[in-house]
């Protein structure tokens, strides 16, 4: 297998969402409807339904601008937009919002899971290969949170997520962080993702090789974060596509 297209390759990066992990459809809904509970909990009352309207529009107005700009933003400041609108001016960093940021990624928790030889196939590469991870993720403590929760974190050397750094992608930032973190050059890496926009195009940008991922959507598994849509339903040009960890494993000599 020395003419495997990754024969090459000294390290290899991931995507979380869709690439190792999945949620359940009504994850969000669950997470939002907990939002709000945690809100009303705090003596803050509401109609659901006003709520529900004025967040979306806030999610999607903060979501555009972070597209454009490649910033980062956060759940709390999507949240605190929604309150202001309803009379509630409340502060982005204030308890109540906290609260309800905890309360809504709780459904996370619950709610996704492993994609189907997730460990096994790090397992088998982690051998050979150093991993990292690269995730657009609003709320860094939480993301780590979930790396920890599904027993991922000893398999990776770096851990990049956008909430902290300040950066998504495809912004070339991230990708940068993750190689600066892995101590190897872009021409070394392997990044293996779902999305076509921010994963391949973002990687192939960045000068790193691209593997498309494709269990989530070949088991029509949706998109996670409600406004976070890609522009890309397919990468623009050709690259490798697997669907499966048995299929990723037969690309490197030996590992299948």
């Amino acid at each position: 297998m020395e003419d495997s297209p990754l024969a090459k390759i000294k390290a290899i990066g991931f995507d979380l969402f869709n690439t190792l992990i999945v949620a359940r459809p009504n994850t969000l809904g669950e997470a939002l409807e907990r939002l709000m509970d945690s809100l009303m909990g705090k003596g803050i009352h509401f109609k659901r339904e006003d709520f529900k309207k004025l967040y979306t529009q806030a999610v999607i107005s903060f979501i555009q601008e972070a597209r454009k700009t490649g910033k980062e933003t956060h759940n709390r400041f999507w949240i605190a937009k929604a309150l202001y609108e309803l009379g509630y001016p409340l502060s982005p960093h204030g308890p109540e919002v906290a609260s309800a940021i905890e309360a809504y990624f709780s459904a996370f928790f619950e709610y996704c899971r492993l994609i189907p030889g997730t460990q096994e196939a790090l397992g088998i590469l982690a051998g050979s290969y150093p991993l990292g991870l690269l995730t657009n993720f609003t709320d860094a403590e939480v993301g780590k949170r979930l790396v920890k929760h599904f027993d991922l974190e000893g398999f990776f050397s770096a851990v990049v997520i956008s909430g902290e750094i300040g950066y998504r992608k495809p912004h070339p930032r991230t990708f940068q962080v993750l190689m600066e973190d892995m101590g190897f050059e872009a021409s070394d890496l392997v990044y293996v993702g779902d999305d076509p926009s921010p994963d391949i195009e973002g990687a192939r940008k960045a000068g790193i090789r691209p593997v498309w991922f494709t269990y989530a959507q070949d088991h029509g598994v949706r998109n996670i974060p409600m406004a976070f849509p890609t522009d890309l339903t397919e990468p623009n040009s050709p690259v490798i596509r697997v669907s499966t960890w048995e299929e990723f494993l037969s690309l490197f000599p030996g590992k299948a």
